[in-house]
Formats: structure tokens, sequence, C-alpha cells
């Protein structure tokens, strides 16, 4: 099925849902107005029409009959009521009772104490007219009323709000339809062109909350898809450049040895080949970078005292010098061996770029029980610009000037950093030291 076949459906059944609900709703708006003011407004209109029919014929009885004629004509200009003395009405077997004929008939019916029916006949006045049959001084007199007299038609009232109704729960459902359902088909063609490998377009993230909330997430998913594909082609860019340099200088040497044998040959090759070695175990840390591994609670300072020891001859051929500030008993509760991965690298970037006194300081930020703490890397080298402290995260990236190729990095140091730090959620940092220097830093819970 394609997209806008799925799209169809989607607003489909959403539209029958939403009409039925709004139908429903209707319906139940429709019996409370109904019976609750419709049906109460026809039966107090009735009696009091029944009331005045009555009181005219038992009135009429009672008025000297030179008087009556213009009693009948008051009758008929202000109240369209007419009398037929004399002359009952027979019951009309074919006339439709409505509520509000119902209602009368009931009326009628108690006020004389006789059956009441009503009948359709011509009147004095052109029109619909109904009458019934009143006895009153002992005389059947004919009383009827004009058509235009029953205002209240609350079956008609009902059909034209339920059209009515029908017909905006139609278009609102149709609307509503059309606004759930368009986000999830740029959603599922968005996610169609990630599938593809293409880059999607991030979505807008309007419409109801959860509609928004999902766009959201999938923007952050295709944001980091992009810096995964950004950062392959760099990686990949970066291994063709720092391999091939070594492999030449060791082809070259190769050849040169096979016309004449000198250490200094073998020395170099044997560099260029660490140099290797080192660029593929940076690559290593990098894609291991998300793998698990338990935590642990262990005290900080010893182990911080034993990691500076494993530098310590690289830091006696920088000329450096490895100094620890811990407080004593501060304990964390994390992955030890990403950790050290972490500070490794970190003094390493310090030892390469940084030659002098390199200080590792820890110090809660808050309450260490509950809190976290923050680990430093302190060197007095040149630094890092500004607006270059976080290009140098990503993978590949040097600094130009004193931190640069020359001092034999491969720019995967403070990019295996980032990335063990944000799979364990720690917080990563660098910032220009007071005096001239950087500080490197990670932040991590102090317990888990």
């Amino acid at each position: 099925m394609s997209v806008a076949g799925r799209r169809a459906t989607l607003a489909q059944h959403y539209l029958r849902w939403l009409v039925a609900l709004f139908l429903a709703l209707t319906a139940l708006i429709l019996a409370a107005v109904l019976g609750f003011v419709m049906l109460p407004l026809a039966q107090r209109s009735a009696d009091d029409l029944a009331g005045l029919m009555v009181l005219s014929a038992q009135t009429w009885v009672e008025l000297p009959p030179d008087t009556r004629p213009a009693f009948e004509a008051e009758l008929l200009r202000h109240h369209q009521l007419a009398l037929l003395p004399g002359m009952p009405m027979p019951p009309d077997t074919s006339l439709v009772h409505g509520f509000y004929l119902h209602y009368l008939e009931q009326s009628l019916q108690q006020r004389s104490g006789l059956p009441a029916y009503l009948s359709r006949a011509s009147g004095p006045e052109p029109g619909d007219w109904m009458w019934t049959t009143v006895v009153a001084g002992g005389q059947s007199i004919g009383v009827g009323f004009s058509g235009e007299r029953m205002n209240t038609r609350p079956l008609w009232g009902l059909a034209f709000v339920l059209l009515a109704g029908t017909a905006m729960a139609s278009l609102a459902a149709r609307w509503l339809a059309r606004r759930i359902a368009q986000p999830v088909a740029r959603l599922e063609q968005a996610a169609a062109e990630l599938a593809t490998g293409a880059s999607p377009t991030l979505l807008a993230q309007t419409g109801p909350r959860e509609l928004a909330d999902l766009a959201g997430h999938f923007n952050q998913m295709a944001l980091q898809v992009r810096e995964l594909l950004d950062a392959r082609t760099t990686m990949l860019a970066g291994i063709s450049h720092d391999v091939r340099t070594p492999l030449a200088r060791m082809r070259l040497a190769l050849e040169l040895l096979t016309l004449s044998p000198r250490p200094d040959l073998i020395e170099r090759m044997e560099r260029d080949v660490d140099e290797v070695n080192g660029l593929i175990g940076q690559l290593l840390d990098l894609a291991r970078g998300l793998d698990h591994e338990a935590r642990r609670t262990f005290e900080l300072e010893p182990w911080l005292l034993e990691r500076a020891g494993q530098h310590a001859d690289a830091a006696r051929r920088a000329s450096a010098a490895i100094s620890v500030r811990c407080a004593p008993d501060l304990e964390v509760h994390v992955a030890a061996g990403l950790l050290g991965r972490v500070v490794d690298n970190l003094l390493g970037n310090a030892l390469r770029y940084a030659p002098g006194p390199i200080e590792i300081h820890v110090q809660a930020l808050d309450d260490p029980a509950a809190g976290r703490i923050r680990l430093s890397v302190l060197d007095r080298g040149p630094g890092i610009p500004a607006d270059q402290m976080d290009a140098v995260w990503r993978p590949f990236q040097r600094v130009e000037g004193s931190r640069s190729a020359q001092t034999g990095g491969y720019g995967l140091g403070l990019a295996v950093v980032k990335q063990l730090a944000t799979s364990q959620g720690w917080t990563v940092g660098l910032t220009a030291r007071s005096g001239g220097g950087l500080i490197a830093w990670v932040e991590l819970p102090a317990h888990g």
C-alpha cells in the first residue's frame, strides 16, 4: 500500500470514530433539550390554549345574545379563535398527532371532564384550522384555532438541530482527522527517507502534544543519524590520510633498506609501525565506546594515583610531572574500565600538547553522598581557541596552531572521551585555565 493510501485509511478511520462520537454527543444534547426544554414548553403552551378555548366557550354562553357577535370578532382578531355554536366537530382519524396536539387533547379532556378530539377543517380565515367540541351550559360549541398558533413544534426543531449537528460534526471530524493524519503521514514519509539512507527533512513540532513530542523525538534521532553519517565520512577521510602517511614512509624506508641496511631507517619504520598501531588502538576505543561494563564502587584517590603511575614513562619523556589532588575516602560508582579510558585519553592529550606540570583535581559539586563530582586534568600548554572548543570533540578534528598534527596526535582522543562519557550519562567540557593552559573535565556521579 502506498503512503497516500495509508494516509487516507488513517484519516477515514479517525473520521468514522469522530463522527460517531459527535453524533452520540449530539443525541445526548437533543435528548436533554427535548426532555427539559421543548416538551415542557409544548405542554405549557397547549394547556394555556386549552384553558382559553374552554373559557371562551363558557363566556359566550353567559353573554347576552346581542353582544356575542362582538365577542366572536374580538376572539378572532386578538386570539385567532373561532366559535361555532351548535356545531359539534367529529373526530378526525386521519389527523397526525404530534406532541403539541396530544398535550392539547389531554388538557381539554381534563378541563371539561369529557373526551376531547381534534379535527382539521376550514375556518373563517385562510389556512389550517383545528377544531374541537366544548360543552358549556348544556350546549355543544365548536371551538377552533388557527394553525399559526402552534408556534411550538418540537419535531421540526429537533430535526433541524439534528441535521445541523450532523453537518457540524462531520466538518469538525474531518478537520480533526486531517489534523491528526497529516503529521503522521509526514512522519511516515520522513521515516521512509531515513530508511533509504537519505537525510530526512526535520518535522515541524506542531499539533497535539503527543504528535509534537513524537516529531521532536524523530528530529532528535534524525540529527543523531546525520552526526553519525558525518562522523563516518570524517573518520574514513581521517583514516585514509593518517594511515597513508606512515605507510608511505615505511615503503620508502624499505626501498632504501634494499640498497643499504641502515639502523636509522629501521628505527623510523618501528616508529611508523607504532604510529599506525596507536591509530588503530584509538579507532578501536572509539568503536568500543558503547560497550557495556558493570559498574562498581571504588575509592577514587588510590585509583587515580595508580592510573597516573602508568603514564610515568610518557611523562618523563615529555619532561612533565603528574600530580593528583583528591579528597580521601571519596568513592564513585561507575564502570572503572570506561573511566580509565577517559582519564588515559585526557592525560595523553595533556602530555602530547602541553609539556610541563599536569594536575588531576577531583572536587565535589554538591553533597558527594547524593551528588556529582568533577574530575579535571589541568595543563599549562597553549590551550585551545574559544571558537574551536566545540570542534575538537569530533573525530579527526585538530586545532590549527600549536595543537596540530605536528605534535603527533590523530584528533581522536577527545572524540573517544566524548563518546564514552555520553554512553554513561556523564558530562564533559573544556575550559581555558587562568594563567594559560587548558582544563579538561568530566562530571560523574559520586554514587549510583
